[in-house]
């Protein structure tokens, strides 16, 4: 990296004069507040944040930590899992993500564990699988809407990761109204619930919303794999994206057919 680019390591003991990449700007908001909570309680699990900066600015951040704890509906013990990956305006193109995903790799690899996987997703909130692939992760499975779990493993005795295949039993759990499961692993949870909530409250729906605060129920109550929100109607997930004006006509839509 050139010497105004720098790469940093957010830790317990930085992370109020570090912050995060996401909401940083915001340290006074409740998502903020969350997820700032969210992470203390993870970084004595493992969690790692790395930023990369150009001069003051963050441009590019990788979020991860391992699979026993990791806030993605897999199981995926001894790998490293990869949270979120993003490099933003003009960071792109600068092998930022390679850079930041090789780094994940050292990690694992100084704690002697057996790789690294991914939940990607070609629409939202998640990286794409290209990046990986271009990586050499392989890709294990896929399942709607539009997720991929990818892995690299360092040896080939290794168990893959996997995820569950009961995703639709896991929606039936909640047959009446509205149930919105979530995380506060983003910092953007709480403008996602609140305008989930009005749009389907406007449409006669009575919502409960279900707050997942372990590894463990991640694993056993979500319905997607991504694990950090998932909106299930009279027992079916309509989708893991907070309504805005695209999913509010997808919404209308689905009620109207049924």
């Amino acid at each position: 990296m050139s010497d105004d680019v720098r790469l940093v390591t957010v830790t317990a003991d930085n992370v109020d004069r570090e912050r995060f990449f996401c909401y940083k700007s915001k340290p006074k908001s409740e998502g903020f507040r969350r997820k700032h909570d969210w992470l203390m309680a993870r970084f004595a699990e493992g969690l790692v944040i790395k930023m990369i900066y150009e001069g003051k600015r963050s441009i590019a951040f990788i979020e991860y930590m391992p699979g026993e704890n990791c806030c993605r509906a897999i199981d995926a013990p001894d790998y490293m899992v990869i949270h979120c990956l993003w490099v933003v305006g003009k960071g792109k193109g600068k092998g930022y993500a390679r850079r930041l995903i090789a780094a994940c790799e050292q990690d694992a690899r100084d704690r002697g564990m057996a790789g690294v996987a991914v939940v990607s997703s070609e629409s939202h909130w998640l990286c794409s699988k290209g990046v990986f692939l271009k990586q050499g992760f392989e890709e294990l499975a896929q399942t709607a809407p539009s997720f991929g779990l990818l892995a690299k493993r360092y040896a080939e005795d290794t168990p893959w990761p996997t995820w569950p295949e009961d995703w639709a039993a896991r929606a039936a759990r909640y047959p009446e109204g509205a149930t919105m499961l979530y995380v506060d692993q983003c910092p953007y949870m709480p403008d996602v619930l609140s305008i989930s909530t009005a749009a389907l409250q406007e449409r006669g729906l009575a919502v409960k919303t279900i707050r997942l605060e372990s590894a463990e129920q991640i694993r056993e109550l979500a319905p997607a794999p991504n694990g950090v929100f998932a909106l299930i109607i009279d027992g079916e997930l309509f989708g893991t994206f907070y309504l805005d004006k695209k999913e509010i006509r997808r919404l209308d839509a689905w009620l109207s057919e049924r």
